[in-house]
């Protein structure tokens, strides 16, 4: 968002003959000169042409503003589908109604929104039509290899070890890129991957082979490679999970893990591949749903640690993107917090988007009170939707949705070069 220089109108004076000084042409006294007033200086293009971001901001209400921090799960596979898990969770019938209901940011699809390629853009299309302000973040969880939610339709692709194992950035690069060219086929653009965790525990239950390996170098450069895929394609990269889920024993789906690691350790160990996905310009970093005392004592999960997301995140590595939450459904961020609670300390440790609230009505309701009280303040509110709208506004999304096409998607969806790259990786890793 760029500011032009203000236009300044120098006025230049004209000197008279060749008299003295202060006398007429006639030789009596020189009359004073005339008072005038400058001419206002131009308006400058900003003025001329508002930021679009700051234009679509000031029209919307505190209600859809807290609705653009919203990304739930939907149930159908179509916008106008009725389901009665949409009426028993969100009190409307189908995915359509839900949207307009909230006037929610985003959604997240996972298989059971995915029956085939025309389905799938059917349903991105439908959930675009639904949002009648700003159009909707549409993310998935293809990571490729053992979290790939849309694998019914897309790429065979290796997981992020077998990509590591290559040692070659350029096809983790590739990988991605392909990645988010199927992904922005079907309609959907924002992908949470790539996995910038270094997988340092042999035990870790949750990470494992997501990761890009345990050399701290290595993952930094294969997640700074895969950031700049998925910008080639021109889809949201998520890095995660914010400060490093790579030493745990305990599944943060399931349970709260606890991170021994020192400050010096954080950022030998966890750190570098973060800061290599800012300085590849990464749309989002993920949060993770861990406690790590030496960054933050007060055994609150990172998803809900000022310290962590606002004081390391944003400040120490100067990321400006969004934050997202994990999944805020998951047992690793709901121990001692309500579902509301949950959602309102999110955004007051940082957080931009709000994954999968496990009670969407009490999540937006808690967040919206907290607005209204001034416990969250209408410029911290402000920050978020204007970071998740500056994110939509990169990737074309901010006032016109794309509209995805079948015919399309089907010839770039396991394409042969597609193939051709994943047996490539495959042949690389051994």
């Amino acid at each position: 968002m760029g500011t032009a220089g203000l236009l300044v109108i120098t006025l230049a004076a004209c000197g008279g003959g060749g008299g003295p000084a202060g006398a007429t042409p006639s030789g009596g006294k020189a009359a004073p000169p005339a008072k005038t007033t400058p001419p206002a200086p131009s308006p400058s293009l900003a003025q001329a042409q508002p930021d679009p971001v700051e234009r679509v901001l000031s029209k919307m209400s505190v209600e859809e503003k807290v609705g653009q921090l919203l990304m739930p799960v939907l149930y159908g596979t179509s916008a106008d589908t009725v389901s009665g898990e949409n009426q028993a969770r969100y009190s409307a019938q189908t995915p359509a109604k839900v949207i307009a209901k909230y006037h929610l940011g985003g959604v997240i699809l996972f298989p059971h929104n995915i029956k085939s390629v025309g389905q799938v853009v059917g349903l991105t299309n439908g959930l675009q039509q639904a949002s009648k302000g700003v159009p909707l973040l549409i993310g998935t969880d293809q990571e490729n290899g053992l979290v790939a939610r849309m694998s019914a339709l897309m790429t065979d692709f290796p997981g992020a070890s077998q990509i590591g194992a290559t040692k070659n950035p350029d096809m983790s690069r590739a990988v991605a890129k392909a990645t988010g060219v199927e992904l922005r086929a079907l309609g959907v653009n924002l992908d949470f991957a790539p996995v910038a965790d270094v997988n340092v525990n042999p035990r870790n239950p949750v990470i494992g082979p997501r990761a890009f390996g345990k050399d701290p170098e290595r993952v930094a450069t294969m997640v700074s490679a895969a950031v700049k895929g998925f910008a080639d394609a021109k889809v949201a990269a998520t890095a995660k999970h914010f400060p490093g889920h790579g030493d745990t024993t305990v599944d943060s789906h399931t349970g709260l893990p606890v991170i021994k690691h020192t400050k010096a350790e954080w950022e030998q160990i966890d750190a570098p591949p973060f800061k290599a996905a800012i300085d590849a310009g990464v749309d989002a970093v993920m949060s993770a749903h861990i406690v790590f005392p030496k960054l933050d004592p007060s055994g609150d999960p990172a998803t809900l640690s000022k310290p962590i997301l606002t004081g390391l995140l944003r400040q120490k590595l100067g990321f400006k993107g969004v934050i997202s939450t994990d999944a805020l459904n998951m047992a690793g961020v709901r121990q001692k917090y309500n579902d509301g609670e949950i959602a309102v300390r999110a955004v007051l440790a940082g957080a931009d988007l709000l994954l999968m609230p496990n009670n969407l009505p009490k999540a937006y309701q808690a967040v919206l009170a907290a607005v209204k009280s001034g416990r969250i303040s209408q410029e911290r509110l402000d920050e978020s939707v204007t970071r998740l709208l500056e994110l939509k506004q990169a990737r074309g999304l901010l006032t016109k949705a794309p509209v995805a096409s079948a015919e399309e998607a089907a010839d770039v969806l396991r394409s042969a070069e597609h193939r051709k790259l994943a047996a490539a990786v495959l042949r690389a890793a051994r």
